[in-house]
């Protein structure tokens, strides 16, 4: 599957998506309480997709049954809402959504803490979300996807924690997962170049303990095959002339 460069338009559709898929995440995360259930996030995002004239990214993708994919604890990704999963204090919920607007999609994730969680779980959320920005700093012309997964994984693992492999990050426009995939770990200077226009979703995944994974039986959540805390963040980036524009950056003040 050959690179799509977007046009000025179809950026303008995608800014506009990332800016919804942004403020979304913002309401969602000032929701998160001991006591609130992830089904309730859920219909949050899905009132709030459709207040904003956007559509779900998530829903009915595969199968998948809701608009916002809450994963707890050592839940890597993809876990599916319900009523009976109540937050309780000390828990690190991953918050991953998207949307589309006029068929251009925006994609993003966070780790966020329910009140007061331990000094580990605070470390992972951090190491992840500094692994973000790491690869972040590494999108600009003439750099290469190796060059972003390299940013990752030298970043969270001289913290003595683990990049996932069983799931990586993607191209992203006209459909959520597009060419090129995006590696969370590689060498420098390798895979495919960076070229202005393109558009890619970052979404480092790390866990505590080992990197391996499993899914459940539900088809779609994926677990820490050791029970360990992992951490997910995730934004969807533009590369430009000059370097590179966050499309899913969050409001001042809020951890994204």
């Amino acid at each position: 599957m050959a690179v799509e460069i977007k046009s000025a338009p179809e950026i303008d559709r995608m800014r506009r998506a990332g800016r919804i898929v942004a403020e979304i995440l913002d309401a969602l995360e000032d929701a998160v309480a001991p006591g609130v259930t992830t089904w309730d996030l859920d219909q949050l995002a899905e009132r709030l997709i459709k207040e904003k004239g956007a559509k779900s990214a998530f829903k009915g993708y595969r199968g998948f049954p809701g608009v916002l994919c809450a994963s707890i604890n050592h839940e890597v990704v993809h876990g599916i809402p319900s009523r009976g999963r109540k937050l309780s204090e000390g828990d690190l919920i991953k918050l991953d959504f998207g949307v589309s607007v006029e068929g251009f999609y925006g994609d993003a994730a966070r780790t966020v803490p329910v009140g007061k969680v331990s000094d580990q779980a605070r470390r992972l959320s951090e190491a992840t979300r500094d692994s973000l920005e790491a690869a972040i700093a590494a999108i600009r012309p003439g750099n290469r996807i190796g060059d972003i997964g390299h940013a990752v994984q030298s970043h969270v693992e001289k913290l003595g924690f683990s990049v996932v492999r069983d799931f990586v990050g993607h191209g992203i426009g006209r459909k959520l997962h597009e060419a090129p995939q995006v590696p969370n770990y590689g060498r420098p200077g390798t895979l495919e170049s960076l070229r202005p226009g393109m558009v890619l979703a970052v979404e480092p995944m790390v866990n505590a303990g080992t990197h391996a994974v499993d899914v459940l039986d539900d088809g779609w959540t994926a677990v820490t095959v050791d029970g360990q805390l992992s951490a997910h963040w995730e934004h969807t980036i533009l590369v430009t002339e000059a370097g590179h524009e966050v499309l899913t950056r969050a409001r001042p003040g809020t951890t994204a």
